[in-house]
């Protein structure tokens, strides 16, 4: 089950069915060491998983709804506890307006970060009256004197994602081709 958080359609709710699988050595007869174990394992595991193409990326658990019954492996002895929890997600979607970092400028655009995404590209062709200016520190300039270099926070529309199943990893394209984007002050 998936639900936007308040009107913001980057941050998403989720309810995601998993399953945890607990040592052995690790279970113990009382019933809250046992939820512990549970819980540790299951925000250990969250936290591999990274992203899906799906639901974006992993940010946090929020709540534990439900242990199922534990199911015993036959030839580890590990246990299979099937779980649901609540967590969020951040995803980002076409035609979406978001704030980015720019961490490297490059002679044809330059490169952001938003959240997780760090590989979202601004092509110069879609920077509108801005032009690049070379150096030790390379900047793209306007007539208005608007700069964007590295570090500076940059307002954007989003074109369009591509997941990388590989690397579990967005990649983003945008323009700042609309009203009131461009570098935030």
């Amino acid at each position: 089950m998936v639900k936007k958080v308040d009107s913001e359609r980057m941050f998403l709710k989720v309810q995601l069915p998993w399953n945890v699988i607990i040592p052995a050595e690790n279970l113990d007869a009382k019933g809250l060491m046992l939820q512990r174990s549970i819980v540790v394992r299951l925000l250990d595991d969250f936290a591999k998983k990274r992203a899906t193409k799906d639901l974006g990326y992993y940010l946090a658990v929020s709540t534990l709804e439900s242990i199922g019954e534990g199911k015993v492996r036959q030839h580890t002895g590990d246990v299979l506890f099937p779980v649901v929890f609540s967590g969020i997600t951040f995803k980002i979607f076409r035609g979406e307006i978001l704030d980015g970092i720019v961490h490297k400028v490059l002679k044809h655009g330059v490169l952001l970060r938003c959240g997780p995404i760090e590989n979202i590209y601004l092509s110069c062709m879609k920077m509108p009256d801005y032009r690049y200016v070379p150096g030790e520190n390379p900047v793209f300039l306007n007539e208005k004197t608007s700069k964007i270099e590295k570090d500076v926070v940059v307002r954007f529309v989003v074109l369009g994602t591509k997941w990388l199943e590989a690397e579990r990893e967005f990649q983003a394209l945008v323009s700042l081709e609309g009203d009131y984007l461009g570098p935030v002050s």
